[in-house]
C-alpha cells in the first residue's frame, strides 16, 4: 500500500489554521476577507494557495506574524507538530510596541454615551 502524495498547494486560511495561527477556520477565513493576511506581499483571499517556501504575513489578536512554509497540512495536528510545518520570522516585540490594557466597563453601566465613545477612540490612536 503506497503512502498519500503530500499536497502541492493548500488554502492560505486553511493551512494557518492547521498551524494553529488562528483558533478556528472561519477566524482565519475572516482575517483573509479583510485584508490581514498576506502571502509574498500580495493580499490573500481565503483560497489563495500556499506553497512551500511562501512567506506569510497574518495579523493576530496577539500580535502581527510573520512566517515561512516548510511543509503544507491541511488538518489541525497538535502545538507540538504544527510548530515543525513553519519557521517563524516574527521580529521580537520591543516594550514600547505593546498594546494598551482592553477598556473594560463596569456591568449594568450601560450603552456608552458619544462622549465615551470619542474618549476610547482617542486611547486607542485612531482619532
Amino acid at each position: 500500500m503506497t503512502e498519500p502524495a503530500a499536497p502541492q498547494t493548500v488554502r492560505v486560511d486553511a493551512w494557518l489554521w492547521s498551524i494553529r495561527l488562528y483558533p478556528t477556520r472561519s477566524a482565519a477565513t475572516a482575517a483573509c476577507k479583510a485584508g490581514h493576511v498576506r502571502v509574498n506581499g500580495s493580499s490573500a483571499k481565503p483560497a489563495h494557495p500556499v506553497r512551500v517556501g511562501d512567506t506569510i504575513r497574518a495579523r493576530t489578536i496577539a500580535a502581527e506574524r510573520t512566517v515561512i512554509a516548510v511543509a503544507l497540512v491541511e488538518k489541525r495536528t497538535s502545538a507540538a507538530l504544527a510548530v515543525l510545518n513553519y519557521e517563524d520570522r516574527t521580529p521580537a516585540s520591543n516594550p514600547g510596541d505593546e498594546r494598551p490594557a482592553p477598556i473594560v466597563r463596569d456591568r449594568g453601566a450601560g450603552r456608552p454615551t458619544k462622549r465615551d465613545r470619542r474618549r476610547v477612540e482617542r486611547l486607542r490612536g485612531r482619532t
